[in-house]
C-alpha cells in the first residue's frame, strides 16, 4: 500500500483521482487546496489530512518524511498553471508525481522537469486516458497495419457558463485556452493512433471557439472546439444534452462514449505497474496546443470543419 497526497482536492477532476487511489488499494494520507469545498474526501478518504495553506502542507509532508511515513507519490490536480510548480515540489520532496492534463503549458517547461528528474531520481507521470479506451486501442491496432490516410472529424462541444470565463480557466494565461484546456486529450489521442504532425493550420481561435486542420502521418483532420452552447447540434440540445462529442474516421464514427470517465483507474494501475507515460509522451499535444495558443488564423489553407 503506497501513501499518497494531493493538491488540488476541491476542483472538478479530483474526485476520479481519490477512487483511483482507493481502487488501486492505496491510501490518501493528506489533501491540500485553497477552498475548503471538499467533502467528496468523505467518500474516499475522511482519514485523510486536509489543508488550505500551501505552507503547512508541505511541513506537514516534511514531518511524514522524517517520521518514516513519508509520501511516495503526489498526485496534481491543481489549475493548468501551477503544475509546474507543484510537480518540482513533488519531486524535491522525495515523491514519485502524477499529474493531469496538460502537464504544463509550455514545452520547455518538460525540459526543466526532465532535469529535476535527474536530480532527484524521481518520475513525473502524466494521465493520457484516452490511450486506455479500449475502442481507441482497437483503432490505432487497425491503422498500424494499413498504409491509408483516414480522414477524420474531431468535435467536441462542452457547454460552460459565465462562471467559467471568470474563473482561472477562462484565463488563456492560466489554462491555456480551450484548444489547452479542452482539448489536449484528444489531440494526444490523434497523435497517438495517427503519427506525427506534418501540417497544422488555424480556422478560428475565440475564448470560446477554435477549429482547424492538421495533417499527420497517417490522417487528415478537422477539428472544432466549443464551450458555446449555441454550437451545440439540434439533436443535443433537443434532448438536453450540454456535451458532444463526435469522431468520425473515413466518415465511421468512432464509439467511446461508454468508458470514458471510469479510466483515470487504469491509468493509475498502469503507473504503479511501472507502465506509465511520463514526460516524453506529453511532448507532442503540448507542442501542437502550444502552437494553436501562438499561431495567426489562416482560412486560405486547409479544409475547413462542417461546424466552422
Amino acid at each position: 500500500m503506497k501513501n499518497f497526497a494531493l493538491i488540488g482536492a476541491a476542483g472538478y477532476i479530483a474526485p476520479r483521482h481519490m477512487k483511483a487511489i482507493q481502487e488501486t488499494g492505496n491510501r490518501l494520507v493528506a489533501a491540500m487546496d485553497k477552498f475548503d469545498s471538499v467533502g467528496v474526501l468523505d467518500s474516499y478518504f475522511p482519514e485523510a489530512d486536509f489543508f488550505t495553506e500551501f505552507e503547512r502542507f508541505e511541513r506537514h509532508l516534511e514531518k511524514l518524511r522524517r517520521q518514516e511515513a513519508a509520501v511516495d507519490y503526489l498526485s496534481v490536480c491543481s489549475p493548468n498553471y501551477l503544475h509546474d510548480s507543484h510537480i518540482r515540489f513533488g519531486l524535491k520532496m522525495d515523491a514519485d508525481v502524477i499529474c493531469e492534463k496538460p502537464l504544463v503549458l509550455n514545452p520547455w517547461n518538460l525540459d526543466a522537469l526532465q532535469e529535476t528528474e535527474r536530480e532527484t531520481g524521481r518520475k513525473v507521470f502524466t494521465i493520457l486516458q484516452l490511450r486506455h479506451h479500449p475502442a481507441i486501442m482497437a483503432l490505432r491496432e487497425k491503422v498500424a497495419q494499413s498504409d491509408r490516410i483516414h480522414d477524420v472529424d474531431l468535435t467536441y462541444i462542452t457547454a460552460r457558463g459565465h462562471w467559467y470565463h471568470s474563473s482561472w480557466k477562462g484565463d488563456e494565461s492560466k489554462s491555456g485556452g480551450i484548444a489547452t484546456n479542452i482539448g489536449i486529450h484528444f489531440f494526444d489521442m490523434l497523435l497517438w493512433i495517427f503519427g506525427g504532425l506534418k501540417q497544422n493550420i488555424l480556422h478560428l481561435h475565440t475564448h470560446d471557439r477554435a477549429a482547424g486542420y492538421l495533417e499527420l502521418e497517417k490522417a487528415r483532420v478537422r477539428w472544432f472546439l466549443s464551450i458555446d452552447a449555441k454550437s451545440l447540434p439540434q439533436a443535443a440540445t433537443k434532448s438536453g444534452k450540454s456535451i458532444y462529442r463526435s469522431i468520425t474516421v473515413d466518415s465511421e464514427a468512432l464509439e467511446f462514449s461508454e468508458g470514458f470517465t471510469d479510466l483515470h483507474t487504469e491509468s493509475y494501475r498502469q503507473i504503479l505497474d511501472g507502465k506509465g507515460y511520463g514526460l516524453d509522451a506529453a511532448r507532442g499535444s503540448l507542442e501542437l496546443t502550444y502552437a494553436i495558443r501562438n499561431q495567426p488564423v489562416s482560412r486560405r489553407s486547409g479544409t475547413p470543419h462542417p461546424f466552422f
